[in-house]
């Protein structure tokens, strides 16, 4: 089973109360090889919500506890986060998936590249809490940006 962001999916669980569909994954969904989760709403935050992004540092951080994952007006997320992120780890163990196909830039899904916490549009290096996670526990990750890659796998 592959672990697939809901908003992916066309679920309309994304901060804005919209989704990210995307084709590739929906079809994965359809097929009956994808377990839709989104770990904001499994850690109890509502949708829509405010944007968050992880300040000073990455999901790596955020997990050892040296970062904090705020709101724009400074709202602290963070246990929202990492609850959500367990959540899915869960999930993901239930479901014996080795893959996961998450949200590109995401605070929780977001892999190799994730927003800078500055709410500015700019990006920095590194892992939404979500995506490190399941990476710490052996799932393979992958966002829509280079879901063919994972398509040629199969």
């Amino acid at each position: 089973m592959i672990l697939v962001s809901a908003c992916l999916c066309g679920v309309d669980c994304k901060y804005n109360g919209k989704n990210n569909l995307n084709e590739k994954v929906l079809k994965l969904l359809k097929e009956g090889k994808a377990m839709p989760i989104c770990p904001e709403q499994l850690g109890g935050q509502a949708t829509p919500r405010p944007a968050h992004e992880i300040n000073n540092g990455t999901g790596a951080d955020v997990l050892d506890g040296k970062a904090k994952i705020l709101g724009p007006d400074g709202d602290d997320a963070t246990k929202e986060f990492l609850k959500g992120a367990y959540e899915t780890l869960k999930i993901g163990k239930e479901c014996d998936a080795k893959i996961a196909v998450l949200k590109a830039r995401s605070p929780s899904c977001g892999f190799k590249r994730i927003y800078d916490g500055t709410f500015s549009g700019n990006k920095k290096d590194g892992n939404g809490v979500t995506a490190e996670l399941l990476l710490r526990n052996g799932i393979k990750i992958y966002t829509e940006e280079n879901i063919d890659e994972l398509l040629k796998e199969f």
